[in-house]
């Protein structure tokens, strides 16, 4: 039996951040309770990200603030898209969330920034299947938004969901690496934190009011939840015999302590 190929061996799955919102999305919450170790890291902060050793079962890119094409301001970034290049040659599981589906879809030669529109998503908006993968979303979802940039796809990615502003919000690039526009991952008290850090996107073109947002949150996330952590359970199955190693984020590795 080959090291990957060991039950011990893909344990851990490296978390890119672009913030300091603490560790308690829907990822997190998932890895833990499958038995995997969630190892976050920012590279904003100075973190390597390392190689994809044996002992990695997959990445998530996160998304942020910093624009996809941006790595000559942010140099950081470089270490991202070497990241990603590696990732993607070692064919491991990889889920890009808004900023992270971005870049995956810029490093493989894509354009990807503010479309002319000009409009914003920030809120609960409904995404819809194309009916390219039946499988991946069954039908309208009402999901998180909280962006004004888009992306072409990839050459060759399957296109999974549009929204009425946005034509592009899911992909599948082969089986194990997806882009989603939207933040499935972000839970009701991480949307609230939003709703207060965010005070200026309220009144930009396409947003919602924080009252339309409260109110479609509360008919909507359960829905979004059980679907993303159907999703996250094909993406990342549980560990067979393994037990979680916490149930808090306590338990969470991060190397910028």
């Amino acid at each position: 039996m080959s090291p990957r190929n060991s039950p011990r061996a893909t344990r851990r799955v490296v978390l890119v951040r672009h913030g300091d919102d603490p560790p308690d999305d829907r990822v997190v919450t998932h890895l833990l309770k499958a038995g995997y170790d969630p190892d976050i890291r920012r590279p904003f902060r100075g973190d390597l990200l390392g190689d994809v050793t044996d002992d990695v079962a997959g990445t998530v890119i996160y998304g942020g603030p910093y624009n996809a094409y941006d790595a000559a301001l942010h140099p950081f970034l470089n270490e991202e898209y070497r990241w990603i290049d590696a990732a993607l040659k070692a064919d491991i599981p990889m889920l890009g969330i808004c900023q992270g589906a971005q870049m995956i879809a810029y490093h493989l030669g894509e354009w990807a920034g503010a479309p002319a529109s000009g409009l914003h998503e920030f809120g609960y908006y409904e995404i819809t299947p194309t009916g390219a993968d039946p499988d991946f979303l069954p039908g309208p979802l009402h999901v998180v938004e909280s962006h004004y940039h888009t992306f072409d796809l990839p050459k060759g990615a399957v296109h999974l969901a549009r929204s009425e502003s946005y034509e592009n919000q899911a992909f599948r690039l082969g089986d194990k690496v997806y882009g989603f526009q939207f933040h499935p991952e972000q839970t009701i008290e991480g949307f609230r934190r939003w709703q207060e850090t965010k005070p200026g996107t309220y009144g930009m073109p396409g947003v919602q009011d924080r009252e339309t947002q409260t109110r479609l949150m509360l008919q909507h996330d359960a829905a979004q939840a059980e679907w993303f952590y159907g999703f996250l359970e094909r993406l990342f199955p549980s560990l067979d015999g393994r037990q979680a190693p916490g149930e808090g984020p306590e338990q969470v590795k991060n190397v910028s302590n």
